[in-house]
């Protein structure tokens, strides 16, 4: 797989939830390290999503917020 994006994580599928239009992926770094990505049912179902697959997290943005407490 080669792409432009620089940001590119390997992950575990941890869990999809399928709606009538999108599908919400959760994706696992690391235990209780997640990230949560909504595409369309239609690109879910394209690659095969299901818990436990192997996937990648790529990240592709022209901002990124930093915030303190």
């Amino acid at each position: 797989m080669e792409i432009s994006a620089r940001n590119t994580l390997k992950t575990t599928v941890k869990n999809v939830v399928a709606g009538s239009v999108n599908t919400e992926v959760t994706l696992e770094l690391a235990p209780g390290v997640e990230i949560v990505a909504i595409i369309t049912k239609s690109s879910a179902e394209k690659l095969g999503l299901a818990e436990g697959k192997q996937a990648y997290a790529v990240i592709k943005a022209s901002d990124v917020l930093v915030a303190v407490d």
